[in-house]
């Protein structure tokens, strides 16, 4: 098996990989202990409006906020998704959760693949990068 890290790069999710790198992430993503990642897709990050990514890249602490706001904390598998309406995430802030017809929302986005399951959690891939709304209002 492999961790989290191992894993999104097995997906081929480049951007997030580089986010998490960038913002010192990697290690406690590699850490023992379980964790639920919300892992947008290269796609995803080019949706973002033009410009916002190359800030963030600029900006460490908010964009490590914006990253840390895709973990959970424990292994949240999508049968859990679907029972629950909100999970408590890194950055501390909440994502909505809702779930109908069998697909599940987070915020605005859709799980396109859910329970990628590793040795410390499990990842779910998304179709939008999350945006804490008291990040980007600062």
């Amino acid at each position: 098996m492999a961790d989290i890290v191992d894993a999104a790069k097995k997906e081929n999710l480049k951007t997030l990989l580089e986010a998490i790198e960038l913002t010192e992430l990697q290690e406690t993503l590699t850490s023992p202990g379980s964790f639920t990642v919300f892992a947008p897709t290269d796609e995803a990050f080019a949706k973002l409006p033009e410009g916002l990514l190359d800030s963030l890249k600029k900006d460490v602490e908010k964009f490590k906020r914006i990253v840390a706001y895709h973990v959970g904390f424990g292994d949240v598998r999508a049968e859990d998704l679907s029972e629950i309406e909100e999970v408590m995430t890194m950055e501390g802030s909440i994502v909505a959760v809702e779930a109908s017809d069998g697909q599940i929302k987070l915020n605005d986005a859709k799980v396109v693949t859910s329970d990628i399951v590793v040795d410390n959690g499990v990842i779910h891939i998304i179709d939008r990068v999350l945006i804490p709304t008291l990040v980007m209002s600062e």
